[in-house]
């Protein structure tokens, strides 16, 4: 096979992985296509069976040792501290009077959010308050 038929089919299988949600799959083959044209374009591997048996070695290997550590490297950076779960727990600030069984709003972290009351007890404005839970974009709140 002649070099520059690897280098396109690497290229192509890395740009069907950048535009699927695949979970990394295709990359490696695309990866193992340069490695092997690479290898083709320096005269290390002439023959077409060899680098046949290559390519789909190289793809393996690559997907069994650098396949978890990527993903678990994606999920750690997906996840942070703008995760609207971590929220529980923190206190919020009353921006209005909210009855009890009320919606208004609390300031948190700098933004304005829409909170329910869900204590027994109204809140007041400027009351400090926990945040028992996260609804969607809707926070619960109880006097702390």
């Amino acid at each position: 096979m002649v070099w520059w038929f690897w280098i396109a089919v690497g290229l192509v299988l890395v740009a069907l992985e950048l535009a699927t949600p695949g979970g990394f799959f295709i990359i490696f083959f695309g990866v193992a296509a340069l490695v092997v044209g690479a290898l083709d374009l320096t005269h290390a591997v002439r023959q077409a069976w060899l680098q046949w048996v290559l390519f789909p070695a190289i793809a393996i290997v690559a997907l069994r040792f650098f396949r978890r550590p990527l993903l678990e490297r994606m999920q750690r950076r997906s996840q942070g501290a703008d995760d609207v779960d971590s929220l529980v727990g923190v206190i919020a600030v009353a921006t209005a009077a909210i009855p009890a069984g009320g919606h208004g709003q609390a300031e948190l972290r700098g933004a304005s959010w829409s909170v329910r009351n869900v204590g027994e007890m109204p809140l007041a404005a400027g009351q400090r308050c926990r945040v028992v839970a996260v609804n969607g974009l809707m926070l619960d709140l109880r006097s702390e």
